[in-house]
């Protein structure tokens, strides 16, 4: 259990923010500092589009009109429910304009679409040198099928899906609407 004195410290330290505190080290006598650690878990970057595709080797092999692309990052250590999490955050994230101009509509109020792509560079840790690391991805034994159950999530409430191909070179264009783009961090 963290004391709770250790974890306000933490929160006055980050302005009232702690994305997923993993652990908190308590200082040692000589060490006045409180130290915070984070786990980076399934990352979800939405942005939404007017259309896009995905390309593989000449071929289209996914496109939606108006909606979402998410790009899927799944971390070591993620599983079913973390995807299905971020699915429902996903449907129900109000990102789309009303009549009044206000961001209070989803994908789903839209009868929009979503492009599900599989990106494991989003779990790139690059506070060390110049080349990032990806050891926090997921092997891809784990990635795929829950790539595939995230579309799957999505797809059960009634959005359309379209999908990249995992593992492969794609090539994805789209048209920005806005621009928004989210950054969509699911904890464990």
């Amino acid at each position: 259990m963290i004391p709770t004195s250790a974890v306000q410290t933490a929160i006055a330290a980050g302005a009232g923010r702690i994305p997923f505190p993993i652990a908190l080290s308590l200082p040692e006598p000589e060490d006045t500092r409180t130290r915070v650690w984070y786990t980076v878990r399934m990352r979800v970057v939405l942005q939404r589009v007017t259309e896009a595709s995905v390309t593989v080797d000449d071929e289209t092999v996914g496109a939606i009109s108006a909606g979402l692309v998410a790009f899927v990052g799944i971390a070591e250590g993620d599983d079913a429910s973390v995807v299905e999490r971020a699915a429902a955050k996903t449907a129900a994230l109000r990102i789309f304009r009303d009549d009044a101009g206000r961001f209070d509509r989803s994908v789903v109020d839209l009868g929009g679409s979503i492009l599900v792509v599989s990106q494991f560079t989003l779990l790139a840790d690059t506070r060390k040198g110049n080349r990032p690391s990806f050891t926090g991805a997921a092997d891809p034994g784990l990635a795929e099928p829950l790539v595939e159950r995230y579309a799957d999530a999505l797809r059960a409430l009634g959005i359309t899906i379209a999908t990249g191909r995992f593992g492969a070179d794609m090539q994805v264009s789209l048209v920005n609407d806005g621009p928004v783009t989210i950054v969509l961090d699911v904890a464990p």
